[in-house]
């Protein structure tokens, strides 16, 4: 069953952005909109600490806020490790 979307545009596209990067959304929460959870959820990835970022329904920015959703999951530890290793076995 597909997600709800969110009501700000420049929110859903980061969401979208996050969920072709492998980060799973889930909707819902008690003060939030919904959670991304990293898809490799690991220890060693800067302690845990941004493996789950919480998305706000009505932030004050919208803009801001997508622009950190971003950040989130490119600064991604593991994912940056993954796409390295991947380009390098790209080219041979």
């Amino acid at each position: 069953m597909a997600r709800s979307s969110h009501p700000k545009k420049e929110i859903e596209a980061a969401l979208r952005h996050a969920e072709d990067e492998g980060w799973r959304v889930e909707v819902g929460g008690s003060h939030a909109w919904g959670k991304i959870y990293c898809p490799y959820n690991d220890d060693g990835c800067r302690c845990g600490e941004f493996c789950i970022a919480c998305i706000w329904s009505t932030p004050k920015n919208p803009g801001n806020h997508a622009r950190a959703i971003r950040r989130v999951v490119d600064n991604c530890t593991l994912q940056k490790l993954m796409h390295d290793l991947m380009q390098r076995t790209a080219k041979g």
